[in-house]
């Protein structure tokens, strides 16, 4: 064991962080007795992730979660109106905090608050006992005022971004170390807290004046000096709320903890009867089905779903002849269901040649029909074999296996469930399969069941509900510029890949379908989504019109604008230069030119973004006008008329949108490859793209 791995590690949450940024979060939510529940869902989720990714990453040997206890502390007797004007909490929110702080507790984590103080004087406290011990901290907080402590064996977890904050983070924020925060957080205010600070005063130049005279009573000694009057003026003025404010933002870390003494905080293993019992008393149904997966223990009422994630081994199989065909054709009709997915040699649904189908009925079991898996050469005249035996391997010819599948995928006593089943449906129809009907989609049943908690791709869900990490296509592919085409991979590979994707699908299906019923989603599946699936397939086979000569056209004249707005760019920069390049374009601007109101980047160049050159047009600067004029002509050209136009399908001279359908927490649908809900209307340039869309002829487009 490393020292570093036997030197303990305390992870101190700062519970308060979590409780607002989850019930902001999330809609109103209520059990059935009535009692709002949405904070402390988000709470327990949150909290579920951090201890399942610090198990991932690096155990703590310590940790607890820190709550405000009120919000009256000592600070109210030194400055009445110290956060004074926030508002009380939401009155959904009270009935909560007990909740949360049971959460915390059921999870096997401690849930520490102490009258009088506030949550940051806890934290401080304990991080002042850990370092005198000689342990290292981690803070999980984006709270400003904690950036304080940062240093040393400290640092901080944002668990917003997911990243570590240090000195170099605490620095490029605020201008100074963080044992300097204070000092500048004390000359600038804090609206948030009501901390009052000195009136004229910005982060910008209390970090200035930090940094020149090195704390606050130095900068308040040396006050005479400064040249600004309003400044000085203020600064002498405001002395001693200056002084005040120092006060309320100084962390103290003195706060008695004798009923939680550091080593009372060792890290606990969750207890899974009294997690499981606080999620059944909060109805918290989904969220316990992630519990139980992580626990890997099952549950007596879940006999019927048990067989969907407990399978000792699995049994694929590469179907080659029509004995093995109708094999298979025998099984589904006598289960009644089947789990399907396909193999393409694109993700253009509409381009995208059909490679095989993978299926499956049992749990376990599946199959893989290669349908166009070729040879590929070996580039020395000869041919690289995919079966190990110097040929590709038998496969069966597609009008044999449409002829034998068809009649599934219409019969409406089989249910067909795929994982994004759309576009399996769209690569069938394409290959002249019928269209599939009935179905269902674990994608969408996921999607329904916990919206906005996670992603809803099939890796995800298995590694969510099933413990199990799917093949990845790079290992059966290859990546980069040694990837080779699915239909060149060997049968033996591409079974294994493609007949898991069946298996996994049919697993989660069995896993996840009966909670929409027990959750009583049931109705907003079968009326809103299932249904929705056909039609939006029907939708993106459609199409949209696109006049090619109109988007080449368009695309011209902005070629033409773009090169006369280039030559007028050099000319007053007085050189050529890559207008692109924002590194050239900042030396031009504040290098060359000398501009004023430039800032550079941690890369070192000038920073060159549309706010930027907006700034300098409004001050009357024609050059970075110009440039404003080029960026835009330069998207319109390459975001929507050079590529509308290589998006038209050859085949049907139209453009295919895909739409998403579990892309957004709202609902909505999401149009990609290409986007066609963000073509520009409000300019006049937007407005003749969006003409370049015409309806057949007879049609209207409304």
């Amino acid at each position: 064991m490393s020292e570093r791995q036997a030197t303990p590690h305390l992870y101190l949450i700062d519970g308060s962080g979590y409780i607002f940024r989850a019930y902001h979060a999330l809609p109103p939510m209520t059990r059935a007795d009535g009692t709002p529940v949405n904070a402390v869902f988000g709470f327990s989720n949150m909290l579920f992730k951090l201890l399942k990714d610090l198990e991932e990453e690096e155990r703590p040997t310590h940790l607890a979660v820190i709550f405000d206890y009120s919000r009256i502390t000592f600070r109210q007797d030194l400055y009445e109106d110290y956060k004074a004007q926030r508002p009380e909490a939401p009155e959904d929110l009270v009935p909560q905090f007990p909740l949360i702080r049971q959460a915390s507790e059921a999870f096997g984590v401690p849930a520490i608050e102490v009258e009088g103080y506030e949550a940051d004087d806890i934290i401080a406290t304990y991080v002042r006992q850990a370092v005198e011990r000689g342990w290292r901290v981690t803070i999980v907080s984006s709270d400003k005022d904690l950036m304080q402590l940062v240093g040393g064996p400290v640092r901080m977890l944002d668990p917003i971004k997911n990243r570590i904050i240090g000195p170099k983070e605490v620095e490029e924020r605020f201008g100074v170390p963080p044992e300097k925060v204070g000092d500048v957080l004390a000359l600038m205010g804090d609206a948030s807290d009501n901390v009052p600070g000195v009136p004229g005063i910005g982060p910008k130049t209390a970090a200035e004046l930090i940094r020149t005279y090195g704390d606050l009573e130095s900068v308040l000694a040396h006050a005479e000096e400064i040249r600004q009057p309003k400044r000085r003026e203020n600064l002498i003025g405001y002395a001693d709320q200056a002084r005040l404010s120092k006060k309320l933002v100084t962390l103290h870390d003195d706060v008695p903890l004798d009923d939680w003494p550091l080593d009372s905080l060792a890290i606990r293993d969750i207890d899974a009867d009294r997690v499981l019992t606080f999620l059944d008393e909060n109805e918290f149904r989904s969220l316990r089905a992630r519990v139980m997966s992580h626990l890997e223990r099952a549950r007596p009422a879940d006999d019927r779903r048990r067989s969907a994630i407990e399978v000792a081994s699995s049994h694929y199989e590469t179907v080659d002849d029509e004995a093995g065909l109708e094999s298979w054709v025998a099984r589904i009709r006598a289960a009644g269901f089947v789990a399907i997915d396909t193999e393409t040699s694109s993700l253009d649904a509409m381009r995208a040649e059909l490679v095989g189908i993978s299926l499956s009925t049992v749990p376990g079991e599946a199959c893989y029909i290669p349908l166009a898996h070729r040879a590929i050469s070996s580039g020395k005249g000869g041919e690289l074999a995919l079966d190990g035996e110097g040929e590709v391997g038998p496969q069966l010819p597609l009008d044999k296996v449409r002829a034998a599948l068809g009649p599934l995928l219409t019969d409406p006593a089989i249910l067909k469930i795929g994982q994004n089943i759309k576009f399996d449906m769209k690569v069938l129809m394409r290959a002249g399969f019928p269209e599939m009907a009935p179905i269902d989609d674990t994608m969408l049943v996921s999607y329904v069941l916990e919206t906005g908690l996670h992603g809803h791709g099939l890796d995800e869900l298995s590694r969510l509900h099933l413990g199990i990490t799917p093949v990845a296509y790079k290992d059966v592919a290859g990546r980069g510029k040694k990837q080779k085409a699915f239909a060149e991979v060997s049968l033996e590979q591409a079974t294994a890949y493609a007949a898991e994707d069946a298996d996994l699908t049919l697993r989660l299906h069995r896993l996840l379908r009966p909670r929409l019923v027990d959750e009583g989603l049931d109705t907003l599946y079968e009326t809103v989504e299932r249904p929705l699936v056909p039609v939006i397939v029907a939708m993106e086979r459609t199409g949209v019109r696109v006049r090619r000569d109109e988007l080449n056209r368009l695309s011209a004249e902005f070629a033409e604008e773009m090169a006369r707005l280039e030559a007028e760019i050099h000319e007053l920069a007085g050189h050529p230069f890559n207008i692109a390049s924002p590194r050239q374009l900042g030396e031009v601007l504040f290098g060359e030119m000398g501009l004023k109101g430039g800032r550079k980047l941690k890369s070192g160049a000038w920073s060159t973004n549309a706010e930027v050159l907006e700034k300098l047009a409004e001050e009357g600067h024609e050059l970075p006008a110009l440039v404003l004029e080029w960026r835009q002509l330069q998207k319109l050209k390459g975001t929507y008329t050079d590529a509308l136009a290589e998006a038209i399908n050859p085949e049907t001279g139209r453009v295919h949108t895909s739409y998403s359908l579990a892309a957004t927490s709202t609902g909505r649908l999401a149009s990609s490859d290409p986007n066609l809900q963000n073509i520009p209307v409000r300019t006049a340039l937007g407005r003749r793209i969006r003409r370049a869309f015409v309806a057949d002829d007879g049609m209207k487009l409304m």
